[in-house]
């Protein structure tokens, strides 16, 4: 099939050439720009003698500007589809790394994080929902579900790879291979092959003067509901991340034991995203009530058995599980329960407070961590946030008109 066909419609018939090319794509941006980060940081401390929290801050620069950015350019994506946004979100990222292996100066890292913080706006995972809801209405949940399951393996594939990048050719070629694969994986695929903005049966144009879906989402409880639901999680999520291992640390588990129970993480979220994917006739909200349920679990014995190795096991495979699901229920809560119109915008919208609490999550963590002199009342504030997660999920559905 001809580019022009492909773009022209004939990829359309069942899409699925489309979805695994985004597929790979998402596997690349998510490996590069989002688990690349702390790999550098042994070595830039070691090359420049910067501190540990200045590098760290670039990365929460780049998480803040993410969230922020995430709206108006869900709102051009509303209006003109994602071919320009994501195609400009690949090139900053190709720019950007290749500037990152120049750097020599705080100021300018600081500079490059803020533009790589709108690169993962214009690529990662809430952009390319807006595209499938868009292009593919009726079966969007079960395309973003196959994504996810690939892209999920985004840590697994370019951790160890980057990891050996770094060791074997240095630092700044690491960085100028990761420009490469953006440049050869995600620019064609977002440029070439995307289509400019289609639109779904009985919406109305979206112009990026049109504010009519997000104020309507503004005024609808459901709206509320989700952002508490999705804020409130990601709180609980980065908390868990970033603290888990000196966590297990301090209850006592071994170094080693603690490495495995964390890596039980990322097989179980693609367990869970393979169980959607065969019980695609479940619907969002049951999907929902699944996977707040499974976090409440989790959190609970991470609370009331945090030196128990069984149970720790148990616990990061259920939480895993609801995570490798919760990123499913993100991309397909707003179309099933606020209306497909104004995806891009609303759900950009949804991420800025979400964007906000998981940069300031560990930071918390850490106050909470030295007010009290241990983790017990970490567990717990996670506990309370997943709680809250959960309240704000069946408060959206039960506002539903």
């Amino acid at each position: 099939m001809s580019l022009a066909s492909f773009r022209a419609g004939g990829w359309r018939r069942d899409g699925w050439p489309l979805v695994a090319m985004l597929s790979v794509a998402q596997l690349v941006s998510w490996g590069t720009i989002f688990y690349g980060f702390p790999l550098f940081i042994a070595s830039m401390e070691a090359e420049f003698g910067w501190s540990r929290s200045l590098l760290n801050g670039a990365l929460s620069l780049g998480l803040l500007t993410a969230g922020f950015a995430a709206y108006p350019l869900g709102r051009v994506i509303d209006a003109y589809g994602g071919r320009l946004v994501m195609s400009i979100g690949s090139l900053l990222a190709v720019l950007l790394f290749v500037a990152w292996a120049y750097v020599r100066d705080p100021v300018l890292f600081y500079a490059i994080w803020f533009g790589l913080g709108i690169a993962q706006a214009c690529t990662l995972y809430t952009p390319v929902f807006a595209v499938l809801t868009r292009l593919f209405p009726d079966s969007a949940k079960v395309r973003i579900t196959m994504l996810t399951l690939i892209g999920g393996f985004a840590s697994t594939v370019f951790t160890p790879l980057i990891a050996w990048w770094i060791e074997s050719l240095g630092w700044q070629t690491a960085l100028l291979l990761m420009a490469a694969c953006n440049l050869v994986f995600c620019l064609p695929v977002h440029a070439l092959l995307l289509r400019d903005r289609t639109r779904p049966p009985n919406d109305a144009p979206a112009q990026i003067g049109d504010k009519t879906p997000m104020q309507r989402a503004l005024r609808n409880p459901v709206f509320w509901g989700l952002a508490v639901c999705f804020t409130f999680y990601l709180l609980a999520h980065a908390m868990l991340i970033f603290h888990f291992l000196p966590m297990l640390a301090e209850y006592g588990i071994a170094l080693a034991t603690a490495v495995a129970i964390i890596t039980v993480i990322g097989p179980a979220q693609v367990g869970g995203r393979i169980l959607l994917l065969f019980g695609r006739k479940i619907e969002t909200v049951a999907t929902g009530y699944i996977v707040m349920s499974l976090f409440v679990l989790a959190m609970l014995v991470l609370v009331f058995f945090p030196s128990v190795v069984p149970a720790l096991f148990m616990m990061a495979a259920v939480y895993g599980a609801a995570n490798g699901m919760m990123t499913i229920l993100r991309g397909t809560s707003v179309p099933d329960l606020l209306g497909r119109e104004g995806f891009g915008a609303i759900s950009g919208a949804l991420t800025l407070p979400a964007s906000i609490a998981a940069a300031i999550a560990p930071s918390l963590a850490a106050l909470i961590w030295q007010a009290t002199g241990g983790y017990a009342a970490v567990t717990f504030t996670m506990l309370v946030a997943m709680l809250i997660s959960a309240a704000g999920f069946v408060f959206a559905v039960k506002s539903r008109k």
